[in-house]
């Protein structure tokens, strides 16, 4: 039977450097996709006010933040998936 993940086996404890080696990359993603909606929104804000093409901005950074957190939600569920057969 395998070991829980980010279990120490033999201490009983939260294994750490597991935890951070996972955080890390988990982490780049949603600053990668975080602030690509934040630049377009800033973009939005500093260009294109309350005009037609504020409002396109504004719908592609909502599209940038929902395509970034299915990414992010598939990433988390293929790696649970990956440590539990390990």
């Amino acid at each position: 039977m395998s070991s829980p993940p980010f279990i120490d086996q033999e201490a009983g404890e939260l294994d750490l450097s597991q935890i951070r080696t996972e955080v890390f990359p988990l982490a780049g993603l949603i600053v990668l996709f975080g602030g690509l909606a934040l630049l377009m929104f800033l973009i939005t804000l500093l260009v294109a006010g309350n005009s037609l093409l504020g409002g396109v901005f504004t719908v592609v950074s909502q599209f940038i933040l929902a395509i970034g957190t299915g990414l992010v939600l598939m990433y988390v569920i293929a790696r649970g998936v990956q440590l539990a057969d390990e």
